[in-house]
């Protein structure tokens, strides 16, 4: 059986604050496993993938898991780790792009 998955502190956080983005919208997939990004944002036409880590925690736990790191090394598409609300609109605005 799957152990649960656990939820970044800073994860309600960001949520809200994109939530409050005219016309973004996103899902929470941090339950789905096998490596899958946290949250997927959906912003004037275009999906970002984002991994949460918690800037706060240890610095040990700001590490991808061996899944997240197959997962993003072999997604052909955008996925980011980030730590924050600010990362996020970075990437999401073009002046980020990883």
């Amino acid at each position: 059986m799957r152990r649960a998955a656990r939820v970044d502190g800073n994860q309600e956080s960001i949520v809200a604050d994109l939530r409050r983005i005219p016309g973004c919208t996103v899902a929470i997939t941090s339950a789905v496993g096998g490596g899958f990004p946290d949250l997927i944002v959906g912003y004037r036409g275009f999906n970002f993938m984002f991994e949460l880590k918690d800037a706060s925690q240890p610095i040990h736990r700001h590490a991808l898991t061996d899944d997240q790191s197959e997962f993003h090394d072999n997604w052909r598409g955008q996925v980011a780790k980030v730590f924050s609300f600010i990362d996020i609109l970075n990437i999401m605005s073009g002046t980020d792009l990883r």
